[in-house]
């Protein structure tokens, strides 16, 4: 059985990137070693399910808004449920609140399987049912991310943050290719059934996992949500994040939400050229999320988010022009270093300021502005695609993310870094 407790087991010390206070140092821990690997199965699910479902809606339809919207389907519901799913995360057990969530995910992409088996699929039942996995996406992230603190010690949480992020990242890079490969051999049928399944063995760890949890004093759903809102609303460092969450989170999702169609259109590529940027898009992460930590400590959060922040406009111009794959690679690459080197300053800011009986909402109402932003832009770009061009569409995004880079810096600067920090 998997590590319990209030707090995690101590782990033996050891050297190297594991001793502690380095990169790796949460892989010490029993408990975040064995949910990391399965969730990292789970996320290489995921990734081959995005692919399949992006590139079946470019064969479904020709609207850039209704193939952006693919990217919104499973952004919007964090907005809309963010915050019911942080009540209840910190209302019930946090462990069983993430298995509900697998198990809607997993019966949502059987049923896509199945429809798209049997070709009875359209563009709008695709987008329902990839809401439907937003919605698993939604109730579970707030429990997910309010769960770190009891599988690693206080110390090594920024850590973990970051290496919950390198697995997404990771998948994202392997996940991708898999799938292009997968849906250029056969169908998205497949993909998706394959995600299904990859739900499995995240959920056996969760079913063997059973940490101590602190007692919880339940309220109304409605009062729970009310007194996450109002400590956010009057934590000045929390409210900045917010802030900054959102305006990335706009600005950014242009990469994402185009990409399937520059791949087809202006690069004139296969299902497994979509699968080689986003792995691209993924190896970037990855070469940067291991030193974000570091590189916080020595020069500061608000440097982090604000270099990154340009970094990823100016990858996106090389993208918006690009007619072969060489440049378009290139500018995945810097794209999903500066992704990750953003979001996760963003997301370890938002949790070190969040007190413990409250995390959950904190999480929920940071992934529902942030996540908000993201389904927000992609719309927003997907009707500028329609009503311009493409490349005029991605331009804009570039050209917004610098505009709004140096006002939020003015308006909403990163906190420092002990200001309205809590003890984990």
């Amino acid at each position: 059985m998997i590590a319990t407790g209030p707090s995690p087991v101590t782990p033996p010390p050891k050297t190297g990137l594991t001793a502690p206070g380095r990169p790796l140092a949460p892989f010490r821990f029993p408990a975040f070693r064995a949910i990391w690997i399965a969730n990292f199965a789970s996320n290489i699910g995921s990734m081959i399910q995005s692919v399949g479902a992006s590139w079946l809606m470019t064969d479904l339809t020709s609207s850039h808004q209704l193939i952006s919207l693919v990217q919104a389907s499973t952004t919007t519901p964090v907005m809309l449920l963010g915050m019911f799913a942080g009540a209840i995360a910190d209302n019930y057990d946090r462990r069983l609140v993430m298995l509900a969530a697998q198990w809607l995910m997993l019966v949502a992409s059987a049923l896509l399987a199945a429809l798209a088996w049997s070709g009875a699929i359209g563009p709008w039942s695709l987008l329902g049912f990839t809401l439907l996995v937003g919605c698993g996406t939604a109730l579970n992230g707030p429990a997910w991310q309010a769960s770190v603190r009891m599988q690693v010690g206080p110390g090594d949480l920024s850590q973990a943050i970051s290496l919950n992020t390198i697995a997404f990242n990771l998948a994202r890079s392997v996940g991708p290719a898999l799938g292009g490969i997968l849906i250029a051999l056969t169908s998205p049928a497949l993909a998706f059934a394959l995600n299904a399944l990859s739900f499995v063995a995240l959920m056996v760890v969760l079913m063997r996992w059973h940490p101590e949890q602190p007692s919880r004093i339940r309220q109304p759903m409605l009062a729970s949500i009310a007194t996450g809102i109002r400590f956010c609303a009057a934590s000045s460092p929390v409210r900045r994040v917010l802030v900054r969450g959102f305006a990335f989170g706009f600005g950014g999702v242009g990469f994402l939400a185009l990409l399937p169609v520059v791949v087809r259109s202006r690069i004139h590529g296969s299902e497994l050229d979509y699968g080689l940027l986003l792995g691209a898009f993924g190896l970037g992460s990855i070469m940067t999320a291991l030193w974000v930590a570091p590189l916080r400590r020595r020069f500061g959060s608000e440097a982090v988010v604000g270099t990154a922040s340009v970094l990823f406009a100016l990858a996106l111009f090389p993208l918006a022009s690009a007619q072969t794959l060489a440049p378009a690679l290139a500018a995945g690459l810097l794209a999903g270093g500066s992704w990750v080197a953003a979001l996760t300053s963003l997301n370890v800011a938002m949790q070190l300021r969040s007190p413990e009986a409250i995390l959950g909402r904190c999480m929920a109402i940071y992934q529902s502005v942030t996540f908000g932003g993201m389904a927000l832009g992609a719309y927003a770009l997907g009707v500028l695609a329609d009503v311009l061009t493409v490349p005029g569409a991605i331009r804009c995004a570039a050209g917004l993310l610098l505009v709004l880079a140096p006002l939020v810096r003015w308006l909403a600067p990163m906190p420092a870094k002990d200001e309205g920090r809590v003890s984990a």
